[in-house]
């Protein structure tokens, strides 16, 4: 009897454990995926999305088409 009373605390504490380090993995996977979106997001918002006007020339000058 006392036998499979410490296998199941022993088993329980194995499982508690567990739980704590995936907890943990997850956090810190979080943490880094924040901070890859936040380098991703400054380094989208630095990106000049509009084109720029042609201001001397020939072409562009006086008709701005995009496709």
């Amino acid at each position: 009897m006392d036998m499979s009373v410490n296998g199941m605390v022993n088993a329980s504490m194995a499982l508690q454990q567990h739980q704590l380090t995936s907890d943990i993995q997850t956090s810190v996977l979080k943490k880094s995926l924040d901070g890859q979106a936040d380098q991703m997001a400054q380094l989208m918002s630095s990106v000049d999305t509009m084109p720029k006007l042609a201001t001397e020339g020939m072409v562009g000058t006086r008709i701005n088409t995009t496709a």
